[in-house]
């Protein structure tokens, strides 16, 4: 999984392209495994692969809010591998990335440096802390800061489902995380690592 972390950390080269008025679709791969992602209609997309396909796609925003309100539906999430279903991003002046799982498949994503947990949205999350070093960033090969919230339980998919990052950034922030002041790419995503799996995702 160390892998997929950071091959995901190549957002700033994912192919962008305008979905709807508001959204972008986002759509990187290493090229390795079979990774079918479509850009469906406003908010919709959908993706299947198998191999060990990094990958990450989805939709959302070019410049990040860390006062959005994030809604979703996912009607299809499978997988017997690593892969996520989140909330990806990057901030600037600190350089962080950040991560709002929301479910998983057979490993549920966790660091050495846990910060505590935090009720938002209807579900306990656990919050992690990481550095990355000399790995890819939006500023090239750098040394970053990751800032985590994973999900105790998965989120039930076909929920009309919200994430409302602000109550996940105040709680980095009253955890002793980085935050940066220059807010990046804010994608509602769909990461691969490894094996097999589909996921259907609207974005709102």
């Amino acid at each position: 999984m160390a892998a997929a972390l950071a091959a995901v950390a190549l957002l700033y080269g994912l192919f962008a392209v305008n979905a709807s008025a508001d959204l972008n679709w986002y759509f990187w791969t290493n090229g390795n495994g079979n990774v079918n992602a479509v850009n469906g209609p406003d908010g919709q997309y959908s993706v299947d692969w198998s191999g060990n396909a990094l990958f990450i796609a989805g939709k959302g925003w070019q410049i990040g809010s860390p006062g959005r309100v994030i809604h979703y539906t996912a009607s299809d999430f499978q997988t017997d591998g690593s892969a996520f279903l989140l909330v990806y991003g990057w901030m600037r002046n600190p350089l962080v990335e950040y991560r709002v799982v929301e479910n998983w498949g057979n490993w549920r994503p966790v660091t050495a440096d846990y910060r505590g947990s935090v009720y938002i949205d209807g579900a306990w999350y656990d919050l992690y802390h990481a550095l990355r070093f000399n790995a890819p960033s939006p500023e090239g090969t750098q040394t970053f800061q990751q800032n985590w919230s994973v999900r105790q339980t998965k989120r039930p998919i076909g929920s009309r489902s919200t994430v409302t990052l602000e109550a996940h950034v105040k709680a980095w922030e009253d955890a002793g995380m980085p935050l940066g002041n220059n807010w990046l790419h804010q994608i509602l995503a769909v990461e691969g690592g490894s094996a097999a799996g589909q996921a259907s995702v609207t974005v709102w």
